[in-house]
């Protein structure tokens, strides 16, 4: 006997295929969706440990930028202490400058005149005063000029007044203080010598 097959063959070969197609390609979108999601898993454990390497950073840089407040702090007391120390060594070395300039004021100044106003900017010293004639301001300025403690008097006005009904001669005149050598160096230098 002879067997016919009256089924529809390539209709059950397609459906096959077809039940074979739609597995493969369940199989593939699985396969993709998993990919992407361990993907963007991956990329967000990426992402995070960035994020924290950026916070550890930005902690990291606001204690720095503490560090470097405290130090510009720390400079500037410095600054401040030395130029303190400074102004004490320059009062050190300066003290007696002012008794040496009084001192030689006192035995320059001629018989008959009279200062008014010392002002003392720096080096330069300014005197006014009275005098009774102007022979006696040339007489302060050449003793002034001969002076260890004073140099370079320089004239900047001279003219009449009155003062107490009496007539005198108004002046006006600056005069450098030399700058002393130190007196204490050589003192020692002297010392050592002996």
């Amino acid at each position: 006997m002879i067997r016919i097959n009256l089924l529809p063959h390539r209709e059950v070969k397609r459906a096959a295929r077809q039940r074979q197609f739609n597995l493969l390609l369940g199989a593939v979108a699985l396969l993709g969706i998993a990919i992407v999601i361990l993907g963007y898993l991956a990329l967000d454990a990426r992402q995070q440990t960035q994020a924290k390497r950026n916070e550890y950073l930005k902690v990291e840089i606001a204690k720095l930028d503490k560090d470097i407040v405290d130090i510009k702090k720390l400079k500037e007391q410095t600054r401040s202490l030395l130029a303190r120390k400074q102004a004490v060594e320059t009062l050190q070395t300066n003290r007696s400058n002012e008794v040496h300039l009084l001192d030689q004021l006192v035995r320059l100044l001629p018989e008959g005149l009279y200062l008014k106003s010392i002002k003392q900017t720096g080096n330069t010293i300014n005197l006014q005063g009275y005098a009774q004639s102007s022979a006696r301001v040339s007489t302060l300025m050449r003793n002034l000029e001969s002076s260890p403690w004073l140099e370079s008097p320089v004239l900047i006005e001279i003219h009449a007044a009155t003062v107490q009904g009496l007539r005198a001669n108004e002046f006006n005149l600056n005069v450098q203080q030399k700058q002393p050598r130190d007196s204490a160096d050589e003192q020692e230098k002297n010392g050592g010598k002996s």
